[in-house]
């Protein structure tokens, strides 16, 4: 099943304002304020972040669909070097009120063109994303609970994708922590 719902957009868009914002106050810097949405209600409550395990950070939020729970890492490296580029996350989000768990999302942190594919490798197995602005999904849902296991298995992920200029891009992520940031938002999002 390919991904192109409009909330997965919209909820990842979301994530991405926070993931700034969180990366700006760690810096001590003020993040960039987002175009506030015309009649948008406002969330009940911001991200609270819940525990920190290894490189990845586990965070709880109330929102008006219900409660939202991610875990949520930064790239340990990023190639070529001298691309400059937003920052990328990787998250894997669970919102129990959509009966959704452990949604891998990843924000590259550059625009795509939409519906290309990307590459995400954990040890020797591959799997095919598909963008969509500057975000990138499992191009087939129903993988989501196997590449999580994988994930909490492995030592480190990469991404390769191309930009919308061409450039090819490859992250790499340390997955040490991911499975205790998981076990946590299993206390969040039950």
């Amino acid at each position: 099943m390919i991904r192109s719902s409009m909330f997965r957009l919209a909820g990842l868009s979301a994530l991405a304002v926070v993931a700034s914002t969180l990366v700006a106050s760690a810096q001590n810097k003020p993040a960039a304020k987002p175009a506030a949405p015309a009649a948008a209600p406002a969330a009940p409550s911001g991200p609270v972040q819940v525990g920190t395990f290894g490189d990845w950070g586990a965070y709880a939020s109330e929102t008006p669909k219900g409660r939202v729970c991610y875990a949520l890492a930064k790239p340990k490296e990023r190639l070529p070097k001298e691309l400059k580029r937003d920052d990328a996350f990787l998250f894997v989000s669970t919102r129990p009120s959509e009966n959704v768990r452990n949604e891998i999302s990843v924000i590259l942190g550059f625009p795509t063109k939409d519906n290309s594919a990307a590459e995400m490798t954990v040890g020797s197995a591959k799997y095919v994303l598909v963008t969509r602005g500057s975000s990138a999904w499992l191009k087939n849902a129903a993988e989501d609970p196997a590449v999580v296991e994988a994930l909490k298995k492995g030592q480190s992920m990469t991404v390769k994708a191309s930009s919308a200029r061409g450039n090819v891009t490859t992250d790499r992520y340390n997955l040490a922590g991911l499975a205790q940031a998981l076990e946590r938002l299993k206390k969040d999002c039950p």
